[in-house]
């Protein structure tokens, strides 16, 4: 007896793929009958929002958006070099620690915020122990401030003090420069809030011997294109956020010669080839940045209702837009739904955290999904679940990308231009995919998972925007 996918095939001459639209239970029964069907998380419009198309002075607002995403897709940040934060960062002192997501006090810190900021003072040699370190935060001898604020990102934790050696991104379209640190890897590393001699012994080989191995290759070879970089990675499997091993590779190929040119010792070499070969994340501190700076040229474009930061401190999850920069509209962080480390479940997550949420905003990350199928094994779901949720997110983007595109979309641009009137007329929130840190100070990265962006920010920002 033919299946009903051949007796569907049969009658329309061609494979037939079915697409549902309504209730979630309608797919598991279209698929024991071996039909392949697309699962699209659809929902009525949400009633009585007002349909907004120019500002009160009567001026376009999806012409202000046309710009505004034209600036980012039209970014192109370079690698330009690497220095110590201090030197570079604009605005950061000597006694200066930036931290992911938006503005928040150390009282109001989660414990792997906190966690990341005691292992930095003791890794300062401002204090010897986390004990000091946290009697020292707690003062006012430490001015607390978020990455945005200074032109930076930080993954998880997002903690940068005024030693670390960052990255220099420039976007020579428009020539603003982004910043983040080094890559530290996945498990008991600093920016989940772990601390202890091998947190600290890390980073100083990164600070010692890494980080001045990477600035002479980056000098030798001379600006490398991440635009392109990413573009690449994103045909290779990768989406850039999670997911990053095309991305690592194709950096490692780029500098690989500059770096053998460059380094004299050649076991020195052969350990940071290995740490950067062993590390699938170390692309993911310059997706970021590049982000960062592809991004900034949009802000300020009066009128504009597309999303330039998207970030969470663990405590609370921000956004700002285009056309008003300087604000934050806030809402308690959420909690990750994914896959834990073998010895840790859902009682040990602390709530969504980190500047990473800078690459969904530029339109990959998250929202390019479809073009990773691995990263179903790394935050949980299928393959197929990748596919919906870049398809959903094109319902609350502006444009597709001209630069970033989904081979398994039939090239289709990733959706990017995230608009707060779209997220306020369809219900649809921003779906992020992330990594999930212990709740405790110290203990590091417990799972990753997935989860959506809280609904009362972008609420929020959709009434400020109709006061504009």
């Amino acid at each position: 007896m033919a299946s009903a996918s051949n007796q569907l095939s049969d009658f329309f001459g061609r494979s037939v793929t079915v697409i549902n639209i309504g209730l979630a239970g309608f797919v598991e029964s279209v698929g024991q009958q071996g039909i392949p069907v697309v699962d699209v998380d659809w929902r009525p419009p949400a009633e009585g929002v007002l349909k907004i198309t120019h500002t009160q002075s009567g001026n376009s607002i999806d012409d202000a958006n046309d710009e505004a995403v034209a600036r980012i897709m039209a970014g192109r940040p370079m690698i330009v070099g690497l220095d110590l934060a201090r030197q570079v960062i604009p605005g950061m002192t000597d006694r200066t620690i930036l931290h992911a997501g938006p503005p928040i006090s150390w009282e109001r810190m989660c414990g792997p915020t906190r966690g990341a900021v005691m292992g930095a003072l003791v890794y300062e040699g401002w204090v010897e122990t986390p004990q000091g370190a946290a009697e020292l935060a707690a003062s006012d001898e430490i001015t607390f401030d978020p990455c945005h604020h200074h032109h930076a990102v930080g993954p998880m934790a997002g903690v940068i003090s005024p030693s670390m050696p960052v990255w220099i991104i420039e976007n020579i379209e428009f020539g603003n420069r982004a910043y983040c640190t080094l890559n530290e890897g996945l498990g008991k590393v600093l920016r989940y809030g772990a601390f202890g001699e091998e947190v600290y012994t890390r980073l100083h080989w990164m600070a010692d011997v890494l980080y001045p191995s990477l600035a002479a290759a980056v000098e030798r070879s001379g600006p490398i294109d991440l635009r392109a970089m990413i573009a690449q990675a994103l045909h290779m499997g990768d989406e850039c956020h999670n997911r990053n091993r095309a991305g690592t590779s194709l950096l490692l190929r780029a500098l690989g010669p500059a770096m053998a040119r460059t380094c004299e010792d050649g076991e020195q070499l052969a350990q940071v080839i290995e740490f950067i070969d062993g590390n699938d994340h170390f692309f993911l501190n310059l997706s970021m940045p590049a982000a960062k700076a592809m991004l900034e040229p949009a802000e300020g474009i009066k009128g504009a209702t597309i999303l330039t930061v998207m970030a969470r401190n663990g405590t609370d999850f921000g956004i700002r837009i285009a056309g008003d920069p300087e604000r934050w509209f806030t809402a308690p962080a959420g909690i990750v739904e994914g896959l834990y480390l073998p010895g840790f479940n859902a009682d040990d997550a602390n709530p969504d955290i980190g500047d990473s949420t800078i690459t969904e905003t530029a339109g990959f990350g998250g929202f390019a999904m479809a073009a990773a199928p691995a990263i179903a094994n790394f935050v949980g779901g299928t393959v197929q679940d990748a596919v919906n949720a870049t398809l959903e997110m094109y319902e609350i983007c502006f444009a597709e990308h001209n630069h970033f595109t989904i081979p398994t979309l039939g090239y289709r641009g990733t959706p990017i231009g995230i608009d707060v009137r779209f997220v306020a007329e369809t219900g649809i929130l921003p779906k992020l995919n992330t990594g999930i840190a212990h709740k405790e100070p110290g203990v590091g990265m417990v799972g990753a998972g997935v989860l959506h962006a809280p609904k009362q920010c972008f609420s929020e920002a959709f009434e400020a925007v109709k006061s504009w």
